[in-house]
């Protein structure tokens, strides 16, 4: 995999998909974000994280997840979160992805991308906001000319997840 440089016209691209992504994102507009930026071949996977000491390795448990979806998963989710029975996110969370360090390579027709991620949700009145923090490791690959998600793995700091429900997207 060659490194996609800061400032190439490649790398601007992928900061304005993720800027973009991000955007939609926070505003619930998911089945835009779905349809516009997602393939259809989608894998979108967080898998389960634990506290090992370092010889045994990152601690992430192989084949154990929060979430592992394909796109008919995720259009589930967002054509369900359309509906009145939504329970869990009516009214909806506030929430803030904040993108940061993107470093992206380049392999043929697949561009590799790592990203931190950091989500500040609020719900309803409470003062106190859930954070979930970690490094997304995606491949975006084009289709119809046009970049989509084809692989989302994120890798969340956290070995408990101590927010209400899991419905949001990373």
């Amino acid at each position: 995999m060659g490194r996609v440089m800061a400032g190439s016209p490649l790398y601007d691209e992928v900061v304005q998909w993720m800027d973009i992504e991000a955007e939609l994102l926070d505003e619930y507009r998911e089945r835009e974000w779905l349809e516009g930026m997602v393939s259809q071949e989608v894998v979108y996977q967080v898998p389960l994280r634990q506290t090992v000491e370092r010889a045994r390795g990152t601690g992430f448990v192989d084949g154990v997840y929060h979430l592992d979806e394909t796109y008919g998963s995720l259009r589930s989710r967002v054509a369900r979160n359309e509906t009145a029975y939504a329970w869990a996110e009516d009214p909806p969370s506030r929430i803030r992805h904040f993108v940061t360090n993107i470093r992206a390579s380049e392999d043929g027709d697949a561009i590799g991308v790592r990203s931190n991620l950091l989500i500040f949700r609020t719900r309803q009145e409470q003062t106190q906001p859930q954070l979930l923090s970690g490094e997304r490791r995606d491949v975006l690959r084009r289709e119809d000319g046009v970049l989509k998600l084809y692989r989302r793995r994120v890798l969340l700091d956290l070995t408990v997840i101590g927010t209400h429900n899991l419905s949001i997207f990373f």
